[in-house]
């Protein structure tokens, strides 16, 4: 009986045991799973800038600081521009991304990674205050330089140097303007390092880089210009009226420069654009050896006459171009042809060590220019030109062309242009004494025959026949006469046919007797 006895003792022993072992293993499984739980969360007190991580997974903590990131972009950022002009944009425009994502694996391994010394240490830390990791942000330079070039610096104020204005009663000096411009470059720098290294994460105002340029000259300086350095004249008078409007029309483009020392001043850009909405008419100008309707015709003569009174006032040029063919309004190498887009320019550097103002104007169908300045050269001191030719190359014979796209009584001529070489002298003479000369440019001009293009289109056999006739001769005034005695005859049976259409239409007129 004590022997059962203790059997039952033995066995209830062992599911004792048995039932501990379980309950310490269940045990053993929750602590287990709890310590793998916080091995994949962050612990209390652990932050990126104000944002707690405390408890999220590495997944929860990215969607955390991203909602941030997302909220960060609606910050407003505005740009202080020039005299009290704002930019306001928001952050997000700008380019605003997260770039150290990694931190997040940081903020996650704290106090489980390292020996038991370092998780001891990292844990205890954070007892004695919070880590707080840094959010790291960029942005795209690109978008903030559009910014700046295309709203900021839509705000620069140009600089306007001090001029002068002729008037009946002398000069009269018109006041400068300070330049104020955004520095692009410098602004971008300034503002990518403050929202990357500086900036609090609130809405954020940044002034930008601007640059102060002082206008040229005042008006001690300007009041010294009043002598005449040199003045030249031609005339326009045998132009066409589209032609004299040209002329006046660059001229009182070019009026009224005001030019320092050092600054270069280009004719042609001065003028143009050589348009009609720019004023500008179809008149006679120069291409490939004649004479074509060309918008702003005219203009050389501008050019021409501008050219001389700078020579005479000793001005520095530094481009000058002759015409293709001579013109008749100033000797061979004193002319100075313009051309848009053929390169051909008159530019001049102001040289001299006071500034200079240029007037010119149109009267009686004559343009002047006039260089004002400070004279400095000595009273007996006196500068003329000479025009020498080199050679003459006589244009050969006559060119006729025949065009289909004219009927028989077109005819156009151009005139027959004389080639020459010519070169242009400058001479100085001091108390009447001639101190120097030299030669200031060398000038060609091609030779052109006289050509005719002959209309050729006709239905009648007799005039076709007649007016090839006239072409096979070679020679241009019989063309011109058998054109002219074809325009006679079409007038006189034109006028002919009016008659009998004149006779017919009164007899229908006239009232008819009922029997």
């Amino acid at each position: 009986m004590k022997k059962n006895w203790g059997k039952k003792i033995s066995l209830f022993a062992v599911l004792s045991v048995m039932v501990v072992f379980c309950v310490c293993a269940r045990k053993s499984q929750v602590l287990l799973a709890e310590a793998k739980q916080q091995d994949e969360t962050v612990l209390d007190g652990v932050y990126i800038e104000d944002i707690s991580l405390a408890g999220m997974t590495k997944e929860q903590a990215k969607v955390a600081v991203g909602a941030y990131v997302e909220e960060l972009k609606t910050r407003v950022v505005t740009f202080g521009a020039v005299e009290e002009h704002y930019i306001a944009i928001v952050a997000g425009d700008l380019g605003l991304t997260w770039t150290n994502e990694e931190v997040i694996d940081e903020a996650v391994a704290l106090g489980k990674d390292g020996n038991i010394v370092e998780r001891y240490k990292a844990i205890q830390d954070l007892k004695h205050g919070n880590k707080v990791y840094d959010l790291e942000l960029a942005f795209d330079k690109e978008l903030i330089r559009n910014v700046l070039e295309e709203q900021c610096t839509a705000y620069d104020v140009p600089a306007v140097n001090y001029t002068l204005k002729k008037t009946e009663n002398g000069f009269e000096v018109i006041e400068g303007q300070t330049g104020l411009a955004v520095n692009v470059e410098e602004s971008l720098t300034n503002i990518y390092d403050y929202l990357t290294t500086d900036w609090d994460f609130a809405d954020a105002s940044i002034d930008l880089q601007v640059e102060v340029t002082q206008p040229k000259g005042d008006e001690e300086q300007l009041s010294e210009v009043s002598d005449v350095l040199g003045t030249y004249t031609t005339s326009y008078a045998a132009s066409s009226a589209a032609r004299c409007k040209n002329v006046e029309n660059g001229t009182s483009r070019i009026n009224g420069v005001t030019l320092y020392p050092g600054e270069e001043f280009s004719a042609c850009d001065t003028m143009k654009p050589f348009t009609e909405s720019n004023g500008y008419y179809p008149a006679g100008a120069y291409l490939n050896g004649k004479v074509i309707e060309s918008i702003g015709g005219g203009i050389c003569q501008v050019s021409t006459t501008l050219y001389n009174a700078l020579l005479l006032s000793e001005l520095e040029i530094t481009q000058r171009s002759s015409h293709s063919m001579i013109v008749d309004y100033v000797e061979p190498s004193m002319d100075a042809a313009i051309a848009e887009n053929g390169g051909k320019d008159l530019k001049f550097v102001n040289n001299l060590d006071y500034p200079i103002y240029i007037e010119g104007y149109t009267a009686n169908k004559k343009v002047t220019f006039v260089i004002y300045g400070v004279e400095t050269r000595d009273s007996t001191h006196k500068v003329s030109f000479e025009s020498e030719t080199l050679s003459v190359t006589k244009p050969n014979g006559e060119v006729i062309t025949t065009t289909g796209s004219q009927p028989v009584g077109y005819i156009d001529v151009q005139k027959a242009h004389t080639g020459y070489t010519a070169q242009l002298w400058k001479i100085v003479t001091e108390n009447g004494v001639e101190v120097s000369r030299e030669v200031i440019n060398k000038s060609t001009y091609s030779a052109s025959p006289r050509t005719a293009t002959v209309g050729v289109a006709t239905s009648d056999a007799v005039y076709a026949a007649r007016i090839q006739a006239a072409i096979a001769t070679g020679s241009i005034d019989t063309v011109k006469a058998e054109v002219a005695a074809i325009k006679a005859e079409e007038m006189q049976a034109a006028q002919q046919q009016a008659a009998i259409q004149a006779i017919l239409e009164a007899q229908q007129q006239l009232p008819v007797e009922q029997p």
